[in-house]
């Protein structure tokens, strides 16, 4: 392939499968859609079922549980607390792929999310990013408004860092505006020829759904008909672009809020404007995406850069006002100091959500949403852009996973992982396969037919061997029992097969109980 090519990582926080145009959506986004339908689109990529969980897995090629990010540190158990794999930040028992992209000649920039370490020790700059600007939390206000210290949330000042020092915001920042145009200066800035590592880690479309009022404007009056009547549409959209099988089940949908047709005027005008916004915050993201697009086009090293996009796990559909760990504390926050009147929802000092309705317009046919092992919560968007590497456009259905990114890399890099040491440390080999040879067309899948996935947050559990999966979801969401299903016939997860089938429901438990084995896995149901 000649010269090594540049990477370009991109991840959206919580955007839905369904968002993009060129994955069903209505949502303008015209930059995504032009590289992903010239690349290779992928139906059947997972992360984990969160944010802080999929990211240590995409930076570390393991299972987040090994990493260090078993659970969010939010809401770490008091059983969990000590344990490893539950530090709150990427342990030293993993090589991190920028670590190792450095060590091979590469540039490593990052600009964005972290949520892997909240202090300047287990920041970016300190797991190996040459430059870096971060968000270091979880989640925060878009715009620079963010409440001051003693509101009860952590101050500006100690969320976001550049380099190895905490920074305050322009008074114009809005995230995704902020972290492309610091992104862009580090790229510009470059001294030398080497090849660039670079990634770009959004906090849109996560909550507070907030937007600039123009883009808002645009969306008036589209998701007037509601979330049900916007999930069908998506649903045909994906058949027709071949996306999923046109006889595809799909999931009914599981909501303890109002259906459409149940709510007075001014609840659906509420709704409809979250929706609004929200679309707004995709359509900006893509915007941003573009002006990366057009540097590397500029400078003329887009055909050797490798552009990765994915959501880093399905659409956000909880009722947070309903969560026990902090909802009530939350709304007595938001009550107190933000303005969620109908006209000022998207504004800097609005602070909304949209739901699981609206959640599951955009994972469908699959089940459920972010923080649930169902396909839902962990099938997300991806897609590839390489022509290079893709020269035609097309769409892969292989099972991979987030963990396959960072072999992927290696690879193409001509690097190595250097397991089982590195630097003076004992360190875990990657979990994940390359793609590289299930894309060249030199194997016929990823990952072989007896490979085995797991997956566990909040207690909610699933793992994978081949087509079949098995999980276990409490009540309500699920039903507190195991339950099977063959993925590749029924992705919808709408036939239990576990009383039909007793004999494959035992060998998944089995692997079930390996796999909390192999990467140390403290069980602690939490509602949410």
């Amino acid at each position: 392939m000649g010269k090594r090519p540049n990477f370009l990582v991109i991840v959206a926080d919580d955007m839905g499968f369904s968002d993009l145009g060129s994955f069903g959506g209505e949502i303008t986004t015209p930059h995504l859609d032009a590289l992903a339908l010239n690349g290779l689109r992928l139906t059947n990529f997972h992360s984990a079922p969160a944010c802080a969980p999929t990211r240590a897995m995409l930076l570390s090629g393991t299972d987040h549980h090994i990493a260090g990010l078993g659970t969010h540190v939010e809401v770490l158990h008091p059983t969990q607390r000590g344990k490893p794999g539950y530090e709150g930040y990427l342990n030293e028992r993993v090589a991190t792929l920028p670590e190792l992209l450095r060590d091979a000649g590469y540039l490593t920039l990052m600009s964005g999310k972290w949520h892997l370490g909240h202090t300047i020790e287990t920041s970016p700059h300190a797991r190996g990013f040459d430059r870096s600007f971060a968000l270091l939390p979880g989640a925060a206000n878009h715009y620079a408004s963010s409440p001051k210290a003693g509101t009860g949330f952590p101050a500006q000042d100690t969320l976001y860092t550049e380099d190895d020092r905490f920074v305050e915001l322009p008074e114009d920042f809005y995230s995704s505006d902020g972290f492309t145009t610091k992104l862009l200066q580090y790229l510009e800035e470059r001294e030398d020829d080497r090849p660039f590592f670079a990634y770009l880690a959004f906090s849109a479309p996560h909550w507070p759904l907030q937007a600039p009022d123009d883009l808002i404007a645009k969306y008036k009056g589209r998701y007037d008909a509601g979330p049900e009547a916007l999930r069908a549409e998506r649903l045909e959209r994906l058949k027709a672009l071949g996306l999923c099988p046109k006889d595809i089940r799909p999931h009914p949908i599981i909501a303890k809020n109002k259906p459409w047709d149940e709510m007075n005027e001014e609840e659906r005008a509420r709704s409809a404007r979250a929706m609004e916004v929200y679309a707004a915050m995709v359509e900006r993201l893509d915007w941003n995406v573009g002006r990366v697009v057009d540097y590397l086009r500029k400078t003329g090293e887009l055909e050797n850069t490798l552009i990765l996009f994915m959501s880093d796990n399905g659409a956000e559909g909880a009722l947070i006002e309903a969560v026990p760990v902090f909802g009530p504390y939350l709304m007595d926050f938001i009550e107190r100091h933000y303005d969620n009147s109908l006209e000022n929802i998207g504004r800097p000092n609005s602070y909304v959500w949209y739901g699981p309705r609206w959640a599951q317009a955009a994972t469908a046919p699959s089940r459920l949403y972010k923080t649930y092992t169902s396909e839902g919560g962990i099938r997300v968007v991806a897609f590839a852009h390489w022509p290079k590497l893709v020269p035609e456009p097309a769409i892969g259905h292989a099972f991979s996973t987030v963990m396959d990114v960072m072999p992927t890399l290696l690879d193409l890099a001509g690097a190595t992982h250097p397991a089982p040491d590195y630097k003076g440390r004992k360190v875990v080999p990657p979990m994940g396969r390359s793609l590289l040879p299930w894309i060249e067309g030199r194997a016929e899948s990823v990952h072989p037919a007896d490979a085995v996935t797991g997956w566990e947050f909040f207690g909610r559990r699933g793992i994978r061997k081949g087509d079949w999966k098995a999980i276990w979801i409490p009540a309500p969401e699920g039903t507190g029992e195991w339950q099977l299903y063959d993925v590749a016939k029924d992705p919808g997860e709408t036939e239990d097969l576990a009383a039909a089938l007793p004999a494959r429901l035992a060998e998944m438990l089995t692997l079930w109980d390996e796999y909390v084995e192999k990467t140390g896995v403290v069980l602690v149901n939490i509602q949410t």
